[in-house]
């Protein structure tokens, strides 16, 4: 599995009462990634009716191939709990909240002789922390680490909270001080092959600023992004589709004999430089097409009636 798969993972309380109808795709069967949150989202005197709904329904969550499903923890007993449930077979792994360099090792051991992938979260204060960061990249590389490491995930409201402040709906979050640490982060983890998703985007009045928050989570190289509303998913998705222009550079600087550098479409491509973009470029284009004026108005259209 590609991280490229999650498109918009649309995040949903554990608590919630159509559970089961959301995880074999009678309700939103677009989906691709669905995340049932037993974390923040959930209040802690409400965590033990989640965990029974989830021992409840999972055995009986059907085939979904095109529908990929996590379940994000709230702490590693949490897990402790969960891995034994009938049907946990079902989904494809775990997100991981709060993750430090310190606390990993807890939540993968818990997982040793299991086959799920996980995606920890960047979203305590070691993240603003770039030394901290390295270190957690190094034992992410580890060989028996780094198989089971779908993609990270970038906490954003955590960073924010953590800073005391929270961002205007009008604003996307590189404009808060938290800007500045994901280019950190996309500079500490990327280089070495490790994916990171991007952030919630709260506000649900403001397509155009989700919008553009996706192209600027693309130029940062994070692709998926956490979705809170079903209406946020086909916006953020349309986003990830590529032009033609795009695609026809990308297979020119792939094609087998390409000049080392040319220029198209009056941009200089160079195949030791654009080899890495040009291969993202071909696979967002098998998994989301090529943009349209029409598609892109739609989303647009729909997110904005829905708020």
């Amino acid at each position: 599995m590609s991280a490229l798969e999650l498109g918009a993972s649309l995040y949903v309380p554990a608590s919630r009462c159509d559970l089961l109808a959301i995880a074999n795709g009678l309700r939103h069967p677009e989906l691709r990634s669905v995340i049932f949150c037993t974390e923040d989202s959930i209040r802690a005197d409400d965590l033990e009716r989640a965990l029974e709904q989830l021992a409840t329904v999972l055995p009986r969550f059907g085939p979904r191939p095109h529908t990929r499903r996590f379940i994000r923890v709230r702490n590693a007993d949490v897990l402790r709990r969960i891995l034994p449930m009938p049907g946990i077979e079902r989904i494809d792994g775990f997100v991981l909240p709060k993750v430090t360099r310190h606390n990993l090792p807890e939540y993968l051991t818990e997982l040793e002789g299991t086959r799920f992938l996980v995606m920890p979260t960047l979203e305590t204060a070691e993240a603003f922390d770039q030394v901290e960061m390295r270190h957690l990249q190094r034992l992410l590389m580890a060989e028996t680490i780094r198989p089971r490491i779908l993609a990270l995930r970038i906490g954003g409201n955590d960073l924010l909270n953590l800073l005391g402040v929270r961002r205007s709906p009008r604003r996307t979050i590189y404009d808060t001080a938290v800007g500045p640490t994901i280019a950190m982060l996309a500079g500490t983890f990327r280089p070495h092959g490790l994916p990171l998703t991007a952030p919630v985007f709260e506000g649900l009045a403001h397509p155009e600023v989700l919008l553009e928050e996706v192209e600027r989570d693309l130029a940062h190289g994070l692709f998926g992004k956490t979705a809170v509303h079903p209406d946020q998913v086909s916006l953020i998705e349309s986003a990830y589709a590529v032009s033609p222009e795009e695609l026809e550079m990308a297979e020119r600087v792939l094609a087998e004999g390409a000049p080392a550098v040319f220029r198209m479409h009056d941009t200089m491509c160079e195949e030791a430089t654009h080899a890495r973009w040009a291969e993202m470029i071909r696979a967002r284009a098998e998994l989301y097409g090529l943009t349209g004026a029409a598609r892109l108005s739609e989303a647009r259209h729909k997110v904005g009636r829905s708020a």
